[in-house]
């Protein structure tokens, strides 16, 4: 294939290089004539394990050129990766002025040519910058439509310094947003062959898959320094602590937990996360981001809470109690506190789960109960579907299938259902559905 490459900095060098061994025709384009003289001379210019020895003989190939002119390089491709930068701004927004001015650049070369191109932006942006920036800086200055006249796609890469080329080679997969089917293909022609899975997807989750890693990355070592400092000020090795952390595959490394829904709560989450930042705090160690956990889910709470004031409707019916399904632990979940708050505001509330029963509540269940809903008898009833008849606002906070089944039945129009779990299928219902995270 015939491949432009807009920005030959650390992404584009890489990429360059690689494409050019995998037998690819590659043209690079870049604004400074330091690094596309470097380039023309077999050198790259960045600091790269087996960067320079792949540059070299690329350019000795004739498989790698370089040129300063945009026309040049959409004339003799066929396919164009944007790998700028997008730095960020003062305020903590992305500086995308070249991300947009590279899309310009592109446009008025589209404008003079008739055949298909694809262009995919590979720098790292935030959702909606694709299609709303680089797409509409296309379409006006080339007068060409997207998806139709030329392709438009974003793919995030994956590489990190000092081993980028292997990373390359053996991605965890490669994704893929796109607006056309023969764009989407021509990037499987590229990247196929490699020993992943090939996924695509719209182009806004490929935006935002790649900037929430990162978040998770930063998150993943700011939460492992954390807890080095913590277990330092304990006189117990971080390091063994996280590294035996890891070793649980089921649910510390792994897709537990790591699906959107409602908050979490039970008798061993919260308590445990308090007596952690105790710890921390006896020894003055301070835990930023141990101490945001609980406030974070609380707002989580409060989201559902707001949404449900805001149909201005009194008559809820909340489908699940307990923590989870399958127990009648009440303490500390976060139904119970999401139907303190709606008591609160006066909601007329009704419950039903099919695990909770007052008579056969005991010991630190029943007392955390009592103080948390004094009237919970009141509000218990003993089907799900008595529940749906009569609410205005229908919350499932449990995706047992009688409670579902209930609402798939016997909703209807005039009614909000509000889903906290995800397993529901809102066109079963013909009540107007709302989930908490999706």
């Amino acid at each position: 294939m015939r491949i432009s490459i807009f920005g030959m900095g650390y992404v584009g060098c890489v990429s360059a290089a690689c494409l050019a061994r995998d037998g690819h025709d590659v043209i690079g384009v870049d604004l400074s004539p330091a690094k596309l003289e470097l380039i023309r001379s077999g050198k790259a210019p960045i600091i790269e394990e087996g960067i320079q020895e792949l540059t070299r003989q690329a350019v000795a190939d004739g498989r790698l050129t370089v040129t300063d002119s945009a026309a040049e390089a959409i004339a003799r491709s066929e396919l164009t990766f944007i790998c700028v930068g997008t730095p960020s701004s003062p305020n903590g927004a992305q500086d995308l002025s070249a991300v947009v001015r590279v899309a310009q650049t592109i446009g008025d070369a589209l404008a003079g040519k008739q055949s298909f191109h694809t262009i995919v932006l590979r720098s790292t942006v935030t959702p909606g910058t694709t299609q709303d920036l680089v797409g509409h800086a296309l379409q006006t200055r080339s007068g060409r439509r997207a998806g139709q006249d030329f392709g438009l796609c974003f793919q995030p890469e994956f590489l990190r310094e000092g081993s980028s080329i292997r990373d390359y080679d053996k991605p965890p997969f490669t994704l893929v947003g796109g607006d056309s089917e023969r764009s989407l293909a021509a990037l499987r022609d590229l990247f196929g062959h490699l020993p992943c899975e090939f996924i695509t997807t719209d182009i806004r989750t490929a935006e935002t898959l790649k900037v929430v890693c990162n978040a998770f990355h930063a998150l993943k070592i700011t939460f492992a320094n954390e807890i080095g400092r913590v277990s330092s000020a304990l006189q117990v090795d971080g390091r063994q602590v996280m590294s035996l952390v890891c070793r649980d595959t089921r649910l510390n490394i792994s897709p537990a937990y790591l699906k959107p829904g409602f908050a979490f709560g039970g008798s061993c989450l919260p308590k445990d996360l308090r007596a952690l930042t105790y710890l921390g705090r006896l020894q003055d160690v301070e835990t930023p981001v141990l101490s945001a956990i609980l406030p974070s889910n609380q707002l989580h709470i409060e989201r559902v809470v707001e949404r449900v004031l805001a149909d201005k409707r009194r008559r809820v019916g909340l489908l699940g109690l307990s923590f989870k399904p399958g127990t009648d632990d009440l303490r500390e979940s976060p139904l119970v506190t999401l139907a303190e708050r709606l008591l609160g505001k006066g909601m007329k509330l009704a419950i039903h789960d099919p695990e909770v029963s007052l008579s056969r509540l005991i010991g630190a269940n029943k007392s955390y109960i009592e103080e948390a809903i004094p009237h919970l008898g009141e509000l218990l009833k003993p089907s799900a579907e008595e529940v749906v008849r009569d609410a205005d606002v229908i919350i499932a906070g449990q995706g047992l299938p009688a409670m579902l089944d209930a609402v798939y039945e016997h909703g209807h129009a005039e009614q909000l259902f509000i889903d906290l779990v995800g397993t529901a299928e809102p066109a079963r219902t013909a009540a107007r559905y709302w989930g908490v995270c999706w």
